[in-house]
């Protein structure tokens, strides 16, 4: 793969996770953001709190300061703190994913071969956008777990619905075809 097509695929990556969360967050009711399934598990307000602080952490700087801020405090994104209402926590969720296209965007080919630092370890650029993809992959299947639990009947299918896969492969073979 063409290091500039690499970079188009992980920008076109980074905007499907996003839009596959916010989908998700869309059809969480208020009372669900804040809820856990136990005293062990993350609510989605948790999991919104901990990738905004871990996107305005690796993305500030990116290419000049170790992508673990020292004024990061890594373990209060996982408690909920007076301040933390939904409005900023959203807020802060869609501060962070600009900070992600704002460094990811401009970057070129040439940069995929530079070296960023996370917590003092080196890594290629390319190493360090594939490890927040696959991080950010790992946390938004849970919020849109946690959305489609809390929401159960009233759920609307980010994809394909269930039983609906022929009826879309039909479409898909002939776009004028009817249901």
């Amino acid at each position: 793969m063409e290091e500039s097509e690499y970079l188009r695929e992980a920008i076109r990556q980074f905007r499907g996770l996003k839009k596959l969360a916010d989908k998700a967050l869309a059809q969480t009711a208020p009372a669900d953001f804040f809820k856990t399934l136990d005293e062990e598990s993350n609510s989605i307000a948790v999991i919104v709190k901990h990738l905004a602080g871990n996107m305005r952490s690796r993305w500030s700087d990116f290419l000049t300061s170790d992508g673990e801020k020292e004024d990061r405090r890594r373990d209060s994104e996982f408690l909920l703190e007076p301040g933390d209402t939904r409005e900023s926590l959203e807020q802060r969720w869609n501060d962070g994913w600009n900070l992600t296209f704002l460094a990811i965007e401009p970057l070129a080919a040439e940069d995929l071969r530079r070296t960023v630092t996370i917590r003092g370890e080196p890594h290629s650029v390319l190493r360090a956008i594939n490890r927040q993809i696959a991080h950010y992959a790992y946390h938004v299947g849970q919020l849109v777990f946690l959305a489609k639990h809390f929401a159960g009947a009233r759920w609307e299918s980010l994809s394909i619905p269930r039983g609906k896969s022929e009826e879309f492969n039909t479409r898909r073979r002939d776009p004028g075809a009817t249901r």
